[in-house]
């Protein structure tokens, strides 16, 4: 899409704050080069986070991590490890870190408003020594991430307030939306929505360690 003739695009630092004004001192002096108490123990509440990532091409990507809280172990206060989980195989934040190690992550905690971001570098680890402190059951993940922390910070909850994204009574009848089998067939030529739909049921209910 092409900017039209009365679009005003900000294109450089000048026109961005043009628009925005400068911010806060506390803004950039909560910004933390280590997890200290209180980002570890939000790390250690939040069952979810949102992994992005950015490949040799210039093409970002974020992947949702999620298991029972704490399933981000915070191993000092400079060094975080992920387990990797099954998924479907095509491995693109795996394979855009060993092209691209620097990596953004955003923890949520259920009824908090606020989020935590966590910026550094990743690699991809799967000595099985390392790995099975976090294995479920008998099935440790096949590899996991360890990110060396640059910077962390809790950010405000405005986002989520407007979003109301803890609300029971904003969330939607599933059936509003189609389900995932029924999507695919509509995006993928031949594809059979009751087979995906089924296939993905069976892995949910036996594949998520």
């Amino acid at each position: 899409m092409s900017p039209t003739e009365t679009e005003m695009l900000l294109t450089n630092q000048s026109e961005l704050r043009s628009v925005y004004r400068e911010p806060r001192p506390r803004a950039a002096q909560k910004v933390l080069d280590h997890l200290d108490v209180h980002c570890r123990n939000f790390i250690e509440m939040s069952p979810f986070c949102v992994l992005s990532t950015t490949g040799t091409n210039g093409r970002a990507d974020a992947s949702p991590r999620g298991d029972p809280p704490g399933f981000v172990k915070v191993i000092d206060e400079r060094t975080l490890l992920i387990p990797d989980r099954p998924g479907n195989n095509q491995v693109d934040s795996l394979q855009n870190i060993i092209n691209h190690p620097v990596v953004g992550l955003l923890f949520f905690v259920p009824g908090m408003n606020e989020t935590l971001r966590v910026c550094g570098t990743a690699e991809i680890v799967s000595d099985e020594e390392l790995l099975a402190p976090l294995s479920v059951g008998s099935r440790a993940p096949l590899s996991g991430l360890r990110i060396t922390v640059k910077d962390a910070f809790l950010h405000c909850g405005r986002a989520l307030i407007r979003s109301r994204l803890w609300d029971a009574d904003v969330r939607i009848d599933r059936s509003s939306y189609p389900t995932y089998g029924q999507v695919l067939a509509d995006q993928i030529a031949g594809a059979d929505a009751t087979a995906i739909d089924a296939d993905e049921n069976e892995a949910n209910r036996n594949q998520l360690y």
